[in-house]
């Protein structure tokens, strides 16, 4: 399938379903749409993933099957000025796929246009009408659990899921990704949005993936979100935690990051902290231990100076740690598995 993705005025830094899809999504990706950086190309900006022409609008993207959300704003809410776009694309008979909180389908406009047009509306964030509570049954599945946990949001647990997935998968392993999140679900084609589902129905939500799947793989990667410590986000990373009832935990950081992202008037706490919350909460439900890190290195300029963010994150952690996107991701594996 060709499509198209909207990034406006969020492309690379801010755009991480965007990156997510064209770094891992099986997609024809024939344009993104940024106004900021019309006639660049995406390889001018992220060397290692899907290349692609930037444009202004829907008017300078050729023939495509759908138009894609690239951007996931704090709150998930839909901007008026990307309106114009979907609108074009539906009245080229294009279908529109976005993980906002703001579901396009209940758009009065947009729901005509899709009608007369013969198109689809895939609100990815919407969550199924039959989940309820956890039975605390995940850790019952033959598959090992392996969950990305996260110091903060943004920060690359996304990422680090499809890698070490791929890197099992790579060394002969039967493994599985279990998406949690709007670029997951676009990546792998199914999935809970657990951030969109009722607070008392989120470790369920987690639990019928890991039931579904659990004992049809040897590993399953799940993919983490927020942060235990972040203000607004720490109660969906809780219930995945319960839901999954994990095995082992990697840690995502981001190189540099000290304040949470959104909230900077709340400082991180120290590395070392984070691996006590995350294995005394996880304790009573099932005993799940942090036995790796993985590193966003993107804002470090150089590989040895990366490498050397790498080895004091490690050193932080007492664990192995690498940028699965930047090293060889060997060493986290072999903790993981």
């Amino acid at each position: 399938m060709r499509i198209a993705i909207l990034a406006h005025e969020q492309f690379p830094g801010r755009a991480k379903t965007a990156l997510g899809v064209l770094r891992y999504g099986d997609h024809e990706v024939t344009a993104v749409l940024d106004r900021d950086r019309a006639g660049e190309r995406v390889s001018d900006h992220v060397p290692d993933v899907q290349d692609a022409p930037i444009v202004g609008s829907m008017d300078d993207v050729g023939a495509v099957d759908a138009l894609l959300i690239g951007i996931a704003p704090i709150g998930g809410g839909f901007d008026e000025s990307w309106r114009s776009d979907v609108r074009a694309a539906l009245e080229r008979g294009c279908d529109v796929v976005a993980g906002l909180h703001y579901f396009l389908a209940d758009d009065d406009e947009f729901a005509r246009l899709a009608d007369e047009h013969g198109c689809e509306l895939r609100d990815v964030r919407r969550p199924p009408d039959d989940l309820t509570v956890a039975d605390g049954v995940a850790r019952e599945v033959d598959a090992e659990v392996i969950l990305t946990v996260g110091t903060d949001c943004s920060v690359g647990k996304m990422t680090t899921t499809m890698e070490l997935a791929a890197a099992a998968r790579e060394r002969g392993h039967d493994a599985a990704v279990v998406p949690t999140g709007q670029t997951g679900i676009m990546v792998e084609g199914w999935g809970n949005p657990v951030d969109r589902v009722v607070s008392d129905f989120t470790a369920g939500a987690v639990e019928e993936m890991i039931v579904e799947k659990g004992d049809d793989h040897d590993y399953l990667f799940v993919e983490g979100q927020g942060s235990i410590v972040h203000p607004a986000y720490s109660a969906v990373t809780c219930g995945i935690l319960h839901g999954a009832m994990p095995d082992r935990m990697v840690l995502c950081h981001r190189a540099g990051r000290e304040r949470i992202h959104g909230y900077e008037e709340f400082r991180l706490p120290a590395l070392p902290t984070y691996v006590d919350l995350y294995e005394s909460l996880a304790a009573p439900v099932h005993e799940g231990t942090v036995v790796a890190g993985a590193l966003n290195t993107m804002d470090v300029a150089g590989d040895d100076a990366a490498r050397e963010a790498v080895a004091e994150f490690g050193d932080a952690l007492d664990a192995p740690a690498a940028d699965l996107v930047r090293f060889d991701p060997d060493a986290v594996l072999e903790a993981v598995l």
